[in-house]
């Protein structure tokens, strides 16, 4: 590794490097308005919330995965409650800790809701929190909005007729990542770490990395079938196959991410390269994506002494 290269390596590591590029504050709450759409029998999308919520009616309650953001909170809750037929919020699933995720959760908490989420999650959540991508920080949430119910790898529940299996995906968007997926409708909740057409956001701040974003594709793959679909964070939900050709793609800038680290490559200079140059048509501009990606590499590949 050059000294020049070393040095952006290092200012980088501390947050100081200027090609440590922000998305914009917000931007993923441009969303339309509020709008439910059936999965299955008992199981619905609810989109315009900020990030996509999945709802299902159940014995004690609604059950929710992912929460919305805080602004569009007090709406999403009336929808949830209104199209599920419940008249509380029982459960609701925090995928990983993202405010377009928990921005739900201040409001379920104080009405006795069970959180449920990683322990990762959990912890992220009663800190203040400052990202790159963010321009203003998030948290500490009150303790009543913090998961009250976490898990380290997997467990199982029952909602009616229905059977729920949640668990870990490691460090791939954030290091507190979890799916759900609903068995018998065949339908997984898969949080930030599945896309629809765009860029997803890699949190290597809170320990997400683009090695743990392919493992986590692939587990999700090995869950599916031909007939299950798996709903991102954003967008319309996708398939096994559309999850395959992502998992290529991501494998395919993972390796060349490596292979520039390894040359002693800096930031810019990777950025420069264009690794990204033929998924740019259907993904569009890369640089945000490609910057926090090589970031993401750091925690996990020591620089040449």
């Amino acid at each position: 590794m050059t000294a020049c290269s070393r040095r952006r390596f290092l200012e980088a590591a501390l947050g100081t490097t200027a090609m440590s590029v922000a998305w914009p504050a917000g931007s993923r709450d441009a969303t339309p308005a509020l709008a439910a759409q059936s999965l299955a029998e008992g199981l619905w999308l609810l989109t315009g919330a900020g990030a996509n919520v999945v709802a299902a009616n159940g014995p004690d309650g609604a059950l929710l995965v992912d929460g919305g953001s805080a602004r569009h909170s007090a709406s999403l809750l009336r929808l949830a409650l209104r199209t599920t037929g419940a008249k509380r919020v029982d459960t609701l699933f925090n995928t990983h800790w993202h405010p377009e995720q928990t921005g739900s959760n201040e409001r379920v908490g104080k009405s006795g809701a069970k959180i449920v989420a990683h322990e990762n999650t959990k912890l992220w959540l009663g800190r203040r929190i400052e990202v790159l991508w963010r321009t203003a920080p998030y948290g500490p949430l009150p303790p009543k909005a913090r998961p009250n119910e976490t898990i380290y790898t997997s467990a199982q529940r029952a909602l009616g007729n229905e059977q729920i299996e949640y668990g870990y995906l490691a460090q791939a968007h954030t290091d507190g990542d979890i799916y759900v997926h609903f068995r018998n409708a065949n339908v997984i909740a898969a949080g930030g770490v599945v896309s629809a057409g765009a860029w997803p956001i890699l949190d290597w701040q809170t320990g997400g990395w683009i090695g743990g974003l392919v493992a986590g594709l692939d587990k999700l793959i090995d869950l599916a079938d031909d007939k299950t679909r798996i709903v991102p964070a954003d967008g319309l939900p996708l398939t096994r196959t559309e999850l395959q050709a992502q998992r290529a793609m991501f494998f395919t800038l993972y390796d060349r991410l490596v292979k520039s680290l390894v040359k002693g490559l800096g930031p810019e200079e990777v950025v420069a390269s264009a690794p990204a140059r033929e998924f740019e048509a259907q993904w569009g501009d890369s640089k945000q994506f490609v910057t926090a990606a090589f970031e993401s590499l750091w925690g996990h590949f020591a620089p040449d002494a």
